[in-house]
């Protein structure tokens, strides 16, 4: 997209990864941010703004905090008023959580999601806002969409992940995508469980609202 090779206005549907992307050397996600925000940050926008999906997922959540795309109040994709910091174990995790959904969140991808349970992969996990101000509109937006149900990492308020005004921006420290079929679960080999893994309903809510 930054050598014009493809145009963003040609798709639908924004993914950032997980992964370490640039060694993580200043920090996680802050280069990739800095990207963002210096070469894309107006065709980023454009894209939310015409009515299309961003999703951050790990490191993608911290790139989309960090240059500012979320928690984007009053369409502002631009202005970073949270972060992602050092777990307060103060090392990595990996392990699996359980996350809940919040009540009255605006969030698409999260239409009909009570729970999912998934890992998480991070060391800079730990979510925090700004301030109180910050959080308090946080809440009056209906933008806090996932929290945990026990606090791995120390986030704030317990807080997995958040959205944007529009609901169409989600971005999540654990890893959705890593729970497709009920075979990803360490549960698979002792419990009855569906086919489909507890993530999937994420990414086919997506779909479902990109095809109307």
């Amino acid at each position: 997209f930054i050598r014009k090779k493809k145009r963003l206005q040609e798709f639908s549907m924004l993914v950032v990864p997980g992964g370490f992307s640039f060694g993580d050397y200043m920090g996680s996600g802050k280069v990739f941010a800095n990207k963002l925000s210096i070469r894309m940050n107006k065709d980023v926008a454009d894209f939310i703004e015409k009515g299309n999906l961003v999703l951050g997922i790990c490191n993608g959540f911290q790139v989309l905090v960090k240059a500012g795309i979320l928690p984007g109040f009053g369409n502002n994709y631009s202005k970073q008023l949270t972060t992602l910091t050092f777990n307060n174990s103060g090392r990595f995790q990996d392990e699996w959580v359980k996350i809940n959904s919040v009540k009255k969140n605006k969030c698409v991808f999260a239409k009909g999601i009570d729970s999912i349970a998934c890992p998480i992969n991070h060391g800079e996990g730990k979510f925090m806002p700004e301030g109180k101000d910050v959080l308090k509109k946080l809440y009056a937006n209906g933008q806090v969409v996932f929290k945990y149900e026990k606090n791995p990492n120390g986030s704030v308020d317990d807080i997995a992940g958040i959205c944007d005004e529009t609901g169409r921006v989600l971005g999540l420290m654990p890893h959705p995508e890593k729970h497709f079929t009920s075979q990803n679960s360490p549960l698979s080999t002792r419990i009855d469980m569906k086919e489909e893994g507890e993530g999937l309903q994420l990414f086919r809510n997506a779909f479902e609202y990109l095809k109307k």
